[in-house]
């Protein structure tokens, strides 16, 4: 738990529960609106074919939408649990390790 500590540049015991709870809800929560998300935009598993392709375009479409929910609500649940700081270094570094860092400069 010390390496993972001095690896975020944290300092106290709690500050890494709150991180690793905010993980664990952003993670939880962003599976969780996915569904509803496309379900709003008129795309629910039965507006495929019933093929074998018709599940995978459906759930390929799901998971990439898992991915700009997961991001909103890292820095927001960051925010409410007082690590908003942590959090945009945190989604700024990843998202540069994904080649989207100009979105930042």
């Amino acid at each position: 738990m010390n390496r993972l500590k001095e690896r975020w540049g944290i300092s106290s015991n709690w500050q890494l529960i709150v991180i690793l709870f905010v993980f664990a809800i952003t993670g939880s929560s962003s599976v969780y609106v996915a569904k509803p998300f496309l379900q709003w935009i008129g795309l629910t598993s039965g507006s495929f074919d019933e093929n074998w392709w018709g599940p995978w375009i459906y759930w390929s479409l799901r998971i990439l939408l898992i991915f700009p929910f997961y991001q909103v609500l890292l820095v927001l649940f960051g925010w409410l649990f007082g690590q908003f700081q942590f959090f945009w270094n945190f989604e700024k570094q990843m998202l540069a390790r994904l080649g989207l860092g100009f979105l930042f400069r």
